[in-house]
């Protein structure tokens, strides 16, 4: 499956020279082997080294070349479903502790990027949500409710409010704080870099043809031969996973641009993350050179477009989208692409053991908060493989 077409904006950004790779030999056995090493594998395996264990990651492609390098860098602790939207959906005590749980996953992506041996981006911001239609100003004003109610960083901005912080107005918004922004592609090639540091193995160009289980470990057999392990965490993103169809999930596609840097972003407040409610959702941020990274256009087709001129078609919808909220910027589109993404039916990931598995795992970070899935995902199943069982583990567990 090919995840992502026409030009990234982020490999660009990143030297291989900084990140020193060395030929290794598999050891005779691993605590734990992860299948994937983009965004959710690095991180898994970087939690499960904190933690003690011999790790090896395996990947078909390299390492970061999958859906990572398409990724957009925001890290939001609110999701695609609204908080009071998941009280509905899963009572009030699981939902609010899903919030809590991500809103923790921030942090810890916080502590991750401060590890790394060069720098990645990260930092805290802001975030706008706002209302797409004068109808969704309620829905901000329950959601502002719900998560002051749960002690959530928030505020709640009326039209006249956002008017004074941007040069554009909508019927109400919803501002969270204690969000934050990254180079996607420089994390994960930071978090590979301590990795080897630190004594986990990369088999790259390496894919994973079948798993076996035996009574006190699992054998994977690859293309370059055969890897014995006490576990296997799959972390295959939008792939199909050893979990088979059975996970209720959709495959779609999406677009996303890169500008040229912008000469004055002085109008833009605190940099802040911007989206809105509409679905599907236009989102924005900025970059350390001052380039604009946007994304949305989503599409019900689960591959990645193949023809550039789509590509290209999207991408000027979208630098139009940013020129209706900046129209005072000189927008200049530098990359466009489109990529495969991946959703569940109930907005949030897939975390925990295989059914019918026993030394199988995966961690799946469907959703547009796929990064911060996939850090509070590498937590719970640090716990699970250590004999431990992490509060709110049930909620994303694969069987529900």
């Amino acid at each position: 499956m090919k995840l992502h077409n026409g030009s990234l904006y982020w490999p660009t950004t990143f030297n291989p020279t900084e990140n020193e790779e060395k030929a290794v030999l598999p050891d005779d056995h691993y605590d734990a082997v992860i299948a994937g090493a983009g965004m959710s594998g690095v991180l898994c395996a970087y939690t499960l080294v904190e933690a003690g264990l011999k790790v090896a990651l395996v990947d078909k492609r390299e390492a970061g070349a999958g859906s990572s390098s398409a990724n957009t860098g925001l890290l939001q602790y609110s999701n695609d479903i609204m908080l009071h939207e998941l009280i509905n959906q899963i009572g009030e005590n699981r939902a609010v502790y899903f919030y809590k749980l991500c809103l923790k996953a921030v942090g810890h992506l916080e502590k991750v990027a401060e590890s790394i041996p060069f720098h990645v981006d990260f930092k805290r911001r802001n975030s706008i949500c706002f209302a797409s239609k004068e109808e969704d100003a309620g829905k901000l004003r329950d959601e502002y409710e719900a998560l002051k109610k749960h002690g959530f960083p928030v505020h709640f901005w009326t039209d006249k409010d956002l008017e004074k912080h941007m040069p554009f107005t909508k019927p109400a918004a919803l501002v969270t704080q204690r969000d934050a922004e990254v180079n996607p592609y420089r994390f994960v090639m930071g978090i590979m870099q301590f990795l080897r540091e630190h004594g986990a193995d990369l088999f790259e160009q390496t894919e994973v043809t079948n798993t076996v289980e035996k009574e006190d470990h699992i054998v994977l057999e690859t293309s370059r031969g055969n890897l014995k392990a006490k576990q296997v965490i799959f972390c295959t993103g939008y792939e199909a996973s050893v979990a088979g169809k059975s996970l209720g999930t959709k495959i779609n596609r999406s677009y996303a641009i890169a500008t040229e840097p912008v000469a004055d972003l002085s109008a833009w407040w605190d940099r802040a993350l911007i989206w809105e409610t509409d679905r599907p959702y236009f989102y924005l941020r900025t970059t350390r050179d001052n380039r604009i990274i946007a994304g949305g256009l989503d599409e019900e087709i689960p591959h990645a477009p193949e023809s550039r001129k789509i590509i290209d078609r999207h991408g000027k919808k979208i630098a139009d989208e940013i020129r209706k909220l900046f129209p005072h910027l000189d927008i200049a589109i530098s990359h466009a692409w489109g990529a495969s993404f991946g959703e569940s039916l109930d907005n949030l990931p897939f975390i925990g053991k295989v059914p019918g598995k026993e030394r199988t795992y995966c961690l799946l970070g469907y959703g547009g908060n796929g990064t911060v899935y996939s850090m509070l995902g590498a937590k719970i199943l640090a716990d699970l493989l250590q004999g431990n069982v992490t509060e709110g583990a049930d909620i994303v567990k694969l069987e529900r």
